[in-house]
């Protein structure tokens, strides 16, 4: 067992940790691939266990990794302020968000220059997943999500209020005044559990549904495509117009999320706060028309 730490080892072990192969680690280090595994193999001849299982689908932290993770990062963190460059300097490295594919494409992703601007050595990673990807198990390092969760110890932020409405196309609009009968857009089987499908189906329980999707986006996108009526969120709604077929549907509750052993860490901090900011500042668009009407219940991904 060799004795004391090299300090590139440990830079290597954050970086395969979050990246998860040999061949991601060693293109975001500019490396080839046996210094990946040399470094890797280094750290756990220092520590005297092994930190990864190795899969098929790439590298798993074992339990003495995850642990080895957290006071890495907390050196990595450490590291950095002692450096005491600018914060346009001293902030660099990879940051892993995961959130909802609607918000990720439909509001997060169009508005991230202004963070790459603003930190250029900072590298962005966006999980777009309704699954919950885990932060206690460091598939990511924010979270952006719908509803507060019981996983873990986690740091969380309330952020904003996710209002919901019915919005079609104009066209929509005149063929009901005209008295047709409505058709919507709804949700497949394996969204069936969530709060928009659940009201949907509870407030129009012989509606035909003219189109299906498990996606948000696919769903605004066939309302644009005059398909029908979509339940959407206010955010996701854009040219199309609000029908006042019944009460709006609840508002959810928006959280941002990380975990307290790396929310120190300046680039952690900067990439949350910056996002933070943006949602606050951009609330409107979230709540939309409907705000403060319904009560925001806390539920699942959407």
């Amino acid at each position: 067992m060799r004795t004391g730490l090299d300090w590139e080892d440990v830079r290597f072990f954050t970086a395969l940790a979050r990246l998860g192969s040999l061949s991601a680690t060693a293109r975001a280090l500019g490396v080839n691939h046996a210094t990946v595994a040399r470094r890797i193999g280094g750290l756990e001849a220092a520590l005297g266990a092994a930190l990864f299982e190795r899969r098929p689908g790439g590298y798993v932290l074992t339990d003495r990794g995850r642990a080895a993770l957290e006071a890495a990062s907390a050196m990595e963190g450490a590291a950095q302020a002692l450096a005491g460059a600018g914060p346009s300097q001293a902030l660099a490295g990879l940051v892993r968000l995961t959130t909802t594919p609607g918000l990720a494409d439909g509001f997060l992703i169009p508005r991230l220059g202004a963070l790459g601007r603003r930190y250029p050595g900072l590298d962005m990673e966006i999980i777009a997943d309704r699954r919950l990807v885990s932060l206690p198990r460091h598939e990511a390092d924010i979270a952006l999500r719908l509803g507060r969760p019981d996983e873990g110890e986690l740091l969380a932020r309330r952020v904003a209020t996710l209002g919901f409405g019915l919005y079609a196309t104009p066209a929509w609009r005149e063929r009901l005044a005209a008295g047709a009968a409505p058709a919507f857009v709804g949700f497949d089987e394996t969204s069936a559990h969530l709060p928009e499908a659940l009201w949907l189906g509870r407030r129009f329980p012989r509606a035909r549904f003219a189109l299906r999707s498990n996606s948000q986006l696919s769903q605004a996108a066939a309302a644009r495509a005059d398909c029908g009526i979509a339940v959407l969120p206010h955010v996701l709604a854009g040219d199309l117009v609000a029908l006042d077929l019944a009460e709006p549907p609840p508002a959810r509750e928006l959280w941002l999320l990380t975990r307290p052993d790396i929310a120190t860490v300046p680039r952690i901090r900067a990439a949350a706060d910056f996002i933070a900011d943006l949602v606050r500042r951009e609330r409107r668009l979230f709540e939309g028309p409907a705000a403060g009407l319904q009560p925001p219940v806390a539920a699942g991904p959407a």
